[in-house]
């Protein structure tokens, strides 16, 4: 029996005038062989509101600083079950979209886990994020984008 550690979390569509989504490249360290790709955002401090979290977790991961107030509504949330460095989690957790016209990433505020399993960062448009093999968290990922970016309104 699966024993999940309880965590929420704020995630972040950072998307780009060319609708491209930003992604980092991350691995499991129990796991270093399995790589993936997954949008900005983690865990939230407690006490912490999805927002303020969100925020929080973009400016660390991309430099980028916004207000809470900034972000709107999220566009849906979900909650996930992994395993990390060990550990099962069971995540609540919130997306948020965030427009910018572009966006030059800096990941000087990485801790150190991040600095240790995060190996990289690009934009992909829907199209390469349709057509690839590699592994992006979620996996409906490209369906929720296209309803987001379509006007379709929050999923």
């Amino acid at each position: 029996m699966t024993v999940y550690t309880p965590r929420r979390a704020a995630r972040v569509l950072l998307v780009d005038a060319s609708d491209r989504v930003l992604l980092f490249e991350g691995s499991d360290p129990a796991r270093p062989g399995h790589r993936y790709w997954f949008t900005p955002g983690g865990g939230l401090d407690p006490g912490e509101t999805p927002a303020a979290g969100a925020v929080r977790e973009l400016a660390e991961e991309t430099g980028l600083r916004l207000a809470p107030a900034e972000l709107g509504a999220p566009v849906w949330a979900e909650t996930v079950e992994f395993p990390f460095d060990g550990v099962w989690y069971r995540q609540e957790q919130e997306f948020f979209l965030v427009r910018v016209p572009a966006w030059e990433v800096d990941t000087g505020g990485f801790n150190e886990v991040e600095q240790a399993s995060v190996h990289g960062h690009r934009w992909w448009s829907l199209g390469d994020l349709a057509a690839t093999t590699e592994r992006y968290y979620p996996p409906d990922l490209v369906d929720r984008l296209t309803g987001v970016l379509g006007g379709g309104g929050p999923c």
